[in-house]
């Protein structure tokens, strides 16, 4: 006679099965809850991005290397969470930090930054950006830049979108541009970004399409050729 609950009898099979069945289920929520833990998905609403994400991208943002090592400095171990410039991060920003946006850094702690022209510089040397791009629409001020006033390292003009600076970047923050020039709503309106408030990078664009306001009566496209393209 077989042993109750042992592989070879009915009873052994069944139980096998549902070891087998709990196993999957098990290993399953795991890798569901660690995706959901390292990696997040956003949607890009505007064109402050353009050239490098559009309007309809559907990101996956690695939040991993934050997780970790904020889990790590937690623990009172040495931890060391510094940006690259030109790095594209995803962060909650200082005049709203409900929501979520997406710029690439420029500034780093310390740095000297400035606009003239369009033309960014970093400790009096212009700043090659390739990424970055204008329409040529006419340059204006918004009042909203009146926070650089009280920063300002030498006085000037008031700021305007394509002329400001020079300002110095606060110790463990730094200062984001859009790519698309013209149309991003960015450090220039609203300060610096906190290092602590940073919490992931593009990692690629998992599905993409035409921004609903944008195709009217007919129905959006799904831009084919984006799905899954690193972020850079």
């Amino acid at each position: 006679m077989q042993e109750p609950g042992r592989a070879g009898g009915p009873g052994g099979l069944r139980d096998l099965g549902i070891r087998l069945l709990l196993g999957f289920v098990v290993s399953g929520s795991c890798l569901l809850g660690v995706e959901a833990v390292l990696l997040d998905a956003f949607r890009i609403p505007t064109r402050s991005m353009e050239g490098t994400l559009l309007a309809g991208d559907f990101l996956l943002v690695s939040k991993a290397r934050y997780l970790r090592g904020r889990a790590l400095k937690g623990l009172g171990l040495p931890v060391d969470l510094t940006q690259d410039r030109g790095d594209v991060v995803v962060f909650h920003p200082p005049h709203s930090p409900a929501k979520y946006y997406v710029k690439r850094i420029v500034g780093l702690p310390g740095d000297t930054v400035a606009m003239r022209r369009g033309l960014v510089t970093i400790n009096g040397q212009p700043l090659d950006e390739p990424y970055a791009h204008s329409s040529g629409l006419p340059d204006g001020h918004h009042r909203s830049m009146n926070w650089q006033l009280d920063h300002r390292t030498a006085q000037g003009p008031r700021p305007t979108r394509d002329n400001w600076g020079p300002l110095v970047v606060p110790e463990g923050h730094y200062f984001v541009l859009g790519d698309n020039r013209d149309n991003s709503e960015d450090s220039r309106y609203w300060g610096f970004v906190d290092g602590a408030q940073i919490v992931g990078e593009p990692w690629r664009v998992y599905y993409s399409q035409e921004p609903v306001a944008e195709v009217n009566a007919r129905v959006a496209q799904v831009r084919w050729d984006r799905i899954g393209e690193l972020v850079e």
